[in-house]
């Protein structure tokens, strides 16, 4: 067994019951190191580190995260379509108004923080919440989204499920180029949405400019262009409606040039409560109209 670790099926991991094939089948998964280091290093790599890791100080909801980590990062569609969710969920709480996934503990731990590392790479930055995907699905009322700078296309996913008209791009769509955020690896998905490169962006916004909603979730910062380029081509196209999810100016993601544009060009409609995020990178869901 890897480290310690253990697979139960009883109260103390309550909020996640496996089936009797599905404890026995990752029960043999961490009885063989090399197995789960060849198919799932990502796995392999958090329980490597979480053990040496302090964690929140509540031991049952500490395993039952693991728990939850291991089973939803191994099982693939069979489990879940929406993995990342699963796992985070049960870990957020409340804290001045805001949702946050910190384990129960406004400063979070060690250990959250390292499969905070993991999780973000293998779906997304941001935490697409089942109320913020809805939240995005009433904004858009039946019009298409585009989003730029997609990644894995995890967000794209959720919102399809949703049954929102969305089509994903990326400068380096990560089944297809070499992408430093999303790298490829054993056991993950390369992308969970088609994830398109950028030549196509233009023609779908100017099939819809007016009822498109351009997507930016987690725009690189620290001075990249990426944001305001992307605003700017928007505008240009005709383009009247935006969500942004990330920091505020000054945060990690987006330029000054993209929030300088937002202030001057358009008008700031809805703010999603009920978004959540990461508590030590806390970031905003906005929909905003051009002015």
């Amino acid at each position: 067994m890897v480290q310690g670790v253990r697979v139960s099926n009883n109260a103390e991991m309550a909020d996640l019951i496996l089936s009797a094939e599905r404890h026995s089948e990752l029960a043999e998964l961490l009885d063989d190191e090399q197995r789960l280091q060849a198919e799932y290093p990502k796995v392999a790599e958090y329980l490597d580190m979480a053990v040496r890791l302090s964690g929140t100080g509540d031991v049952r909801a500490d395993h039952a995260f693991d728990l939850r980590f291991i089973h939803y990062m191994t099982g693939g569609d069979d489990v879940s379509e929406d993995p990342y969710w699963e796992i985070v969920g049960p870990s957020v709480s409340g804290n001045e108004g805001r949702r946050l996934v910190n384990g129960g503990k406004p400063e979070g731990s060690p250990r959250l923080a390292f499969a905070q590392i993991i999780l973000q790479a293998v779906y997304a930055y941001a935490v697409p919440s089942p109320e913020t995907v809805q939240w995005i699905s009433r904004f858009c009322d039946g019009g298409p989204v585009v989003e730029l700078g997609a990644g894995r296309g995890y967000w794209a996913k959720q919102l399809a499920r949703a049954g929102v008209i969305v089509n994903a791009y990326d400068s380096e769509p990560p089944d297809r180029a070499q992408n430093a955020s999303f790298r490829r690896s054993a056991g993950q998905a390369d992308v969970w949405h088609p994830v398109e490169d950028l030549e196509g962006f233009t023609a779908r916004v100017s099939e819809r400019p007016t009822d498109t909603v351009l997507f930016l979730c987690w725009p690189p910062g620290w001075g990249a262009s990426m944001a305001s380029s992307a605003l700017a081509s928007f505008e240009a196209l005709g383009g009247e409606r935006l969500v942004f999810v990330g920091q505020s100016k000054g945060g990690q993601t987006g330029d000054d040039a993209f929030f300088d544009r937002l202030a001057a060009n358009w008008t700031l409609e809805s703010v999603d409560r009920d978004h959540v995020s990461w508590w030590n990178s806390v970031d905003v869901a906005q929909a905003w109209v051009r002015a």
